[in-house]
C-alpha cells in the first residue's frame, strides 16, 4: 500500500479519483490531510462510511513514532523517531517570535564522516523514502498546531544531495499549493560539497536556498575535518558554487563550525577572504557544539568576537549564528547521540 505523502500531488488526485470518482470529494480528502492535518479517514466525517472505508485499506497514512521529545531552555524541541523499520532518526523544532524553524534528516545516518559532528560516527543506514522526509514536517505542523511551520532546513541527519531523488521530490512537493505550499524562500538545503549533486540541482528548475558546510578554507584542513574535501577540493568546489549562483536569485549560504586552536587563525581569515571575496554570499559562524569523544574545543566569546570582525571586510553578510538546543544535544553537529543509544 502506498504512502499519500509519496505521491506527486497531481498523481495523488489522480488516484483519489480513481476511488472516489467525484472531484468535490477529492478535494474534502486533500482538506483533511493537509489543512486539518488528519491521517485517520474514519474521522473525515463528511465522507460516507464506505469510502472511509475504501480509502482505509487503499492508501497509507501512517506516521513515524514519537519515541521521545526533549525541550531545551531556549525552547527548541528534538524529537526521536522511529520509522516503519525501528530505524531511528531525529529532527529539531526552533522557535523564534513567531517564526518556526523545522530541522529535518535526509538519511538515517551520514556516509561523509566529518570529524566534527555527530551524527558521521553512525556511519551510514539508509537513505530515507520521500514519505519519510515529508512525515517529519507534518509530525512539526501536528505538533505546532495552531502556530505556524515558517521554515525548513535540511540540515538533520545526512547528507541531502546525497539522497538526491527523494529529497528533490520532497521539496517539490513541499512547495506544491496543494500540499504544504512553502515559499521556496523559507527551504534550505545544507550540503558538505558534494559536486555532482550541486550541478545536478543547478540544471534542475528547482527553486531552494543553498548552504555550504565550508569550516575551513584550507585544503590541508578541510581534508581533516571534512574527508569530502579530498575528494571534491576547495577549488573544485568555488567551481561549481560559482556555477550554481548564475542560475538561482538566493545567495549562498556558508557554515563555518569555529574550533579552537584549528580553524581560527590568521591564514584561516585569508584563505576565507580568498574563497569567498567573489561569491555573493552570506557566512554563518558558529561555535563548535561538544560532542562527547570528538577531541576538540569550543572557542572563547573573544576568540569568537575577534574572528567575526577580521571578517567583516568582506562583501557577504558575517552572522553570527547561536546555537540553539545544545543542552539537549539538539545543536549543529550533535545529532544522532539519542538515536544511537536508543
Amino acid at each position: 500500500m502506498r504512502h499519500f505523502l509519496d505521491y506527486e500531488p497531481q498523481e495523488f488526485n489522480q488516484k483519489l479519483l480513481e476511488l472516489v470518482a467525484r472531484p468535490f470529494r477529492v478535494k474534502q480528502i486533500n482538506h483533511w490531510l493537509f489543512r486539518q492535518l488528519e491521517t485517520d479517514f474514519s474521522q473525515m466525517k463528511n465522507l460516507p462510511l464506505s469510502l472511509r472505508n475504501l480509502l482505509q485499506q487503499q492508501i497509507d497514512t501512517s506516521l513515524p513514532q514519537i519515541v521521545s521529545s526533549q525541550k531545551s531552555s531556549d525552547g527548541t524541541t528534538k524529537f526521536l523517531l522511529q520509522l516503519a523499520d525501528t530505524s531511528k532518526i531525529e529532527m529539531v523544532l526552533m522557535p523564534a517570535g513567531e517564526k518556526n524553524t523545522l530541522c529535518l534528516s535526509s538519511q538515517v545516518g551520514c556516509a561523509r564522516a566529518c570529524q566534527f559532528c555527530a551524527t558521521a560516527t553512525l556511519g551510514l543506514k539508509r537513505n530515507l523514502q520521500v514519505a519519510e522526509i515529508l512525515a517529519q514536517v507534518y509530525l512539526a505542523k501536528q505538533y505546532l498546531k495552531e502556530r505556524k511551520l515558517t521554515n525548513l532546513v535540511f540540515m538533520g541527519m545526512g547528507e541531502p544531495l546525497d539522497n538526491f531523488s527523494n529529497v528533490i521530490k520532497a521539496i517539490r512537493i513541499l512547495q506544491h499549493e496543494d500540499t504544504f505550499s512553502f515559499s521556496p524562500r523559507r527551504i534550505t538545503l545544507s550540503t558538505s560539497g558534494v559536486i555532482p549533486g550541486i550541478q545536478k540541482l543547478a540544471a534542475s528548475d528547482l527553486k531552494v536556498k543553498l548552504a555550504v558546510s565550508l569550516n575551513a578554507a584550507l585544503d590541508s584542513k578541510r581534508d581533516i575535518l571534512m574527508p569530502i574535501n579530498r575528494q571534491y577540493p576547495l577549488a573544485e568546489l568555488k567551481k561549481s558554487l560559482l556555477s550554481f549562483r548564475k542560475k538561482t536569485n538566493f545567495r549562498i549560504t556558508f557554515e563555518y563550525v569555529m574550533i579552537k586552536n584549528f580553524n581560527m587563525y590568521e591564514e584561516d581569515i585569508k584563505a576565507i577572504k580568498k574563497f569567498l571575496g567573489d561569491i555573493s554570499c552570506k557566512i554563518n559562524l558558529i561555535a563548535w557544539n561538544a560532542v562527547e569523544g570528538l577531541p576538540y574545543q569550543a572557542p572563547e566569546p573573544a576568540e569568537i568576537e575577534k574572528f567575526s570582525t577580521a571578517l567583516q571586510v568582506l562583501s557577504a553578510a558575517v552572522t553570527q549564528r547561536k546555537s540553539r538546543g545544545e543542552d539537549i544535544a539538539a545543536a549543529c553537529g550533535q545529532l544522532a547521540a539519542q538515536a544511537k543509544k536508543e
